[in-house]
């Protein structure tokens, strides 16, 4: 199981073409500080129906796209 799994599934739940989260908002849904593994990680989303669209380390926010 994925670390970011509680993560997937939070954002598949969502009925939005897309989701801007913050990097605070991320940790407190998974349980842990967001790091660099997110980026290997990311790919896992698609299998949600889902992908990350932008990551901004300035703003500290991953916006999520959705791909259907």
């Amino acid at each position: 199981m994925s670390k970011y799994q509680a993560l997937w599934e939070y954002v598949r739940e969502k009925e939005s073409k897309s989701l801007k989260l913050t990097f605070d908002e991320i940790a407190d849904i998974v349980g842990i500080p967001l790091d660099h593994s997110f980026l290997n990680y990311k790919k896992e989303l698609t299998e949600y129906g889902w992908q990350v669209g932008k990551i901004s380390m300035k703003e500290q926010i991953i916006i999520f796209e959705k791909t259907d």
